[in-house]
């Protein structure tokens, strides 16, 4: 008889072969699970080489998934200078006051993660910059990486000035003059972007080691990255080899898939490039198979696609409704053609405008190909009415972030009073899609927001931040948004379990524990399913389980 590796027992294992939902204990030989069942039933399988943890009562889930993270690159943010979770303009200066005395008189300040809502309209100011950075230059993202804040000596080496148009896909802040006032978004970060130092191999492998810990703090084993290669115009650097480099180490201890990036410069002649990664990584962890397109920007600075104009100053008198950064007949051409080469499409789309062109291309690929590469439309912030139910009808799967679906300040003050009152009422309509049996799945978008899917989980079902992330006491913390919205627990479970691994095409292999399927196990330290549900963001992973090894915690 075969012996148990490792034996998870005396806890509550959801499995949906177990009586009722819930085994006792389940046993892992060889990467893969054994068996499912009783303490009594897995006990007989332990051998002298065995390692038994008591669960002591917790609940054991299938290890999450993230179906849009971008790993590496919130990696390396994470051990540069990082404005994650900071709520305020001063507190933003005093980090990178800090961070930049460390650095020599030379270096560049690189990090990011400031949020919107810290400065007046969205928008930060080189002098501010200036006056922290001691004579560097500074190239700092925002959390949703779609702006970017940059300091004078950063935009004189990039000869951005007052004469400087705005690139394609892209626009930069200025003053009555003209002149640049220290924030670029979208296509313009790339102003910049084209002259900070490259980023080395041994950067980008810090990086990805910083990703791992962190993802499998939070009991993710599995994940698809949304955008590896060369996005110089985003600033983002080209991750493939740092996984290929991990994957043939020995040292890649999550199963990835790359959504390779679609340079929008360019057209269809990419493919050749997107035929030969994915025969570099066709195998093994770490695999090719998905073509990322970024079909419009964001809604708090006006660059998300809408089919109306954006209300007040920014809609111009009614005319300014966004760009799609890909227009929809090279956008259907190229799926199209990604589609029939076997390729997967992973759209970002936010604006309704947006999501109804990415629909519109997915569609096109006709009818006896749809779902067959599952590809998958990502954020879906406004999703007009019309397109609910086209999403199960052409096999479009639903990739939402759900964190962002609360009343948080960058919601109040950045995008309800610039849409209006009906398409605020488009957001984020997961139950909606649920409803009408489109396949979901949720992702973080980490380092746009917590990697955390307990956290996102707690948002999903309340559609509020916990205290854990938000200001108790304050709309984003008391005051559902759309709670009509709102899921079951077991729905937002199976989101970042079942349907990560559906998305990726692992379906076989993870997102269930069941006997054959791969040995990955997250541990809570509460149940979820038993808890208020308003305690969900106080849950954290205790322990997690990648194909049999312990990556994280222990008893």
């Amino acid at each position: 008889m075969t012996k148990a590796s490792l034996i998870l027992r005396g806890g509550k294992v959801a499995s949906p072969s177990a009586p009722g939902g819930f085994a006792e204990a389940v046993a892992i030989a060889d990467g893969t699970i054994l068996a499912v069942g009783t303490n009594d039933e897995i006990d007989a399988l332990s051998g002298s080489s065995t390692r038994v943890v008591n669960l002591a009562g917790r609940l054991a889930l299938p290890a999450f998934g993230d179906a849009h993270v971008h790993a590496i690159s919130a990696g390396l943010e994470s051990l540069r200078c990082n404005l994650l979770g900071l709520r305020t303009r001063q507190e933003c200066l005093d980090r990178i006051a800090l961070y930049a005395a460390g650095l020599p008189d030379d270096a560049w300040v690189l990090g990011g993660g400031w949020a919107l809502e810290a400065f007046p309209g969205g928008v930060p100011s080189a002098t501010d910059l200036d006056s922290v950075c001691g004579g560097r230059p500074a190239f700092l993202p925002n959390k949703d990486h779609h702006s970017a804040w940059v300091n004078t000596i950063a935009l004189e080496r990039a000869g951005v000035d007052a004469n400087t148009p705005d690139p394609f896909a892209g626009r930069i802040e200025r003053d009555e003059r003209g002149n640049p006032t220290g924030a670029l978004h979208d296509g313009a970060m790339g102003l910049i972007a084209r002259v900070l130092p490259p980023t080395s191999p041994q950067d980008l492998t810090k990086g990805l080691r910083a990703a791992l810990a962190r993802l499998h703090g939070h009991g993710i084993t599995h994940w698809q990255d949304a955008c590896v290669g060369d996005a110089g115009e985003l600033g983002i650097s080209d991750t493939f080899d740092a996984y290929v480099t991990a994957e043939r180490e020995g040292w890649l201890t999550g199963r990835v898939r790359a959504a390779l990036w679609w340079d929008r410069a360019r057209g269809i002649e990419q493919l050749a490039h997107f035929q030969t990664r994915r025969e570099l990584a066709s195998k093994g962890k770490f695999r090719a198979t998905s073509v990322k397109m970024m079909v419009d920007g964001v809604c708090e600075t006006f660059t998300a696609a809408m089919s109306r104009a954006y209300l007040g100053d920014p809609g111009h008198q009614g005319t300014h409704r966004g760009d799609l950064f890909i227009e929809s007949e090279q956008l259907c051409d190229a799926t199209r053609t990604l589609d029939a080469e076997g390729f997967q499409v992973h759209f970002h789309a936010i604006g309704d405008r947006a999501i109804t062109t990415a629909l519109d291309a997915i569609e096109g690929v006709g009818e006896r190909r749809w779902g067959l590469n599952r590809h998958h439309i990502a954020h879906l912030q406004f999703i007009a009415p019309s397109d609910l139910d086209r999403f199960a009808r052409i096999g479009a799967i639903g990739n939402f972030q759900p964190l962002w679906a609360c009343n948080d300040p960058q919601m109040e003050n950045l995008t309800i009073p610039f849409v209006g009152e009906e398409r605020s009422g488009w957001q984020y309509s997961i139950q909606s899609l649920l409803e009408r049996n489109a396949r979901i799945a949720f992702g973080s978008d980490w380092p746009v927001s917590s990697p955390d899917p307990l956290q996102e989980m707690h948002v999903a079902v309340n559609r509020m931040l916990s205290t854990a992330l938000g200001n108790p006491g304050t709309d984003e913390t008391t005051k559902p948004f759309r709670p009509d919205q709102g899921l079951s627990v077991q729905h937002a479970v199976e989101a970042f379990t079942k349907g990560v691994a559906y998305v990726n095409g692992d379906e076989d292999i993870l997102g269930v524990l069941e006997v054959g399927r791969q040995g990955d196990v997250a541990v809570l330290s509460h149940d979820i399913f038993s808890i208020p549900t308003t305690e969900i963001g106080d849950t954290t992973v205790d322990l997690t389980v990648a194909a049999g090894a312990v990556v994280h915690g222990d008893e």
